[in-house]
């Protein structure tokens, strides 16, 4: 699993107090503190980094405002608390140097990326019999993300364009900033589109936000769940009785006509400076994402049928063009 995404589910060791000194006195982010956020545009962070094969001149103008909701990273069974604390040193590096590089960098191409830390619910609250306690979880840490957007759209933002993006459990939270802050609302002109990928999003979630019909249909959204071709899912997946929005990222469709591994324009693993073209397939399938096992080097030892943590890893250039042309597509709009 490693190899495949060195994502939020990675064992890797993230201590680096040096760099992650910083205490809030009421334990809650303060956003106008740089080190509450993730990502910034006002600091170097790992979302401003780029692939080796990427790079090139950068754009002079970055036309538009990505706000970037990141995975689960509390994943520690040693710890019972419910939320994760805003200070924890060696939490906020493992998110910085997982989710924030390998998927908010995606981003980065022609938008600022902006990411809250929040306190986010630890992963145990998606299995737990106590629901109340697992509400209250998840409801603290959305009430840290509204405050971080808040923030965002009262000093930051200028009417410029954004996009939301978010994976697994930031993408819960980015679901209900859209419903509150964009679905027919006035900002729902400014929303470029919405990447919110890894979690179920029924059709009819948004009351005016569509599911994106193209690669060029703005205002809109698009979602996927990974899993190897052949597989149907958890049993919680094939229990679902609605019908969830998938989006193909090799087609930005959502028909379930295969897209050939030809249509991977490069993925990023475990080295983030190695672009691999072609390392998978995909098809929508019922209300999943359906790809081949990933061709790469050692993917022999990739024995899971959920590739939930690569869900934007491996689609990670087709991301980041898809990205570029939308907002060409909405700044001539």
């Amino acid at each position: 699993m490693i190899a495949l995404a060195a994502s939020s589910c990675s064992k890797k060791n993230y201590s680096n107090k040096a760099v992650y000194q910083f205490t809030s006195n009421t334990g809650i982010p303060d956003y106008a503190n740089l080190s509450y956020w993730a990502a910034h545009p006002a600091k170097w962070d790992p979302s401003d980094s780029v692939p080796a094969p990427l790079r090139k001149k950068m754009p002079s103008k970055q036309l538009a405002d990505v706000f970037f909701i990141h995975p689960t990273t509390f994943t520690s069974k040693e710890d019972s608390a419910s939320n994760a604390s805003i200070d924890d040193a060696e939490l906020n590096s493992k998110t910085d140097y997982s989710s924030i590089l390998f998927q908010a960098s995606v981003f980065n191409e022609e938008s600022r990326v902006f990411a809250p830390r929040y306190r986010q619910a630890h992963y145990r609250n998606y299995f737990i019999s106590d629901r109340q306690k697992a509400t209250t979880a998840f409801g603290l840490a959305y009430d840290d993300v509204k405050r971080a957007f808040e923030y965002y759209m009262k000093k930051y933002n200028n009417g410029r364009p954004i996009i939301i993006a978010s994976h697994s459990q930031g993408t819960n939270h980015a679901e209900r900033l859209l419903k509150e802050y964009f679905d027919g609302k006035p900002l729902q002109q400014k929303l470029v589109a919405a990447y919110i990928i890894g979690m179920p999003i029924a059709e009819n979630s948004f009351n005016n936000i569509q599911p994106c019909k193209d690669s060029l249909s703005t205002g809109c959204f698009v979602a996927w769940r990974t899993y190897k071709k052949g597989f149907e899912g958890s049993a919680s997946v094939q229990a679902e009785k609605f019908k969830a929005v998938v989006t193909n990222p090799l087609t930005w469709t959502t028909n379930e006509t295969p897209a050939p591994a030809s249509l991977n324009e490069g993925a990023v693993l475990l080295k983030f400076n190695k672009v691999i073209e072609g390392v998978s397939d995909a098809q929508v399938h019922k209300n999943i994402l359906w790809s081949s096992k990933p061709k790469f080097f050692g993917n022999i030892f990739l024995k899971t049928n959920n590739y939930h943590i690569a869900d934007i890893n491996i689609f990670y250039n087709n991301i980041r063009q898809n990205v570029k042309a939308r907002i060409a597509a909405h700044m001539q709009q």
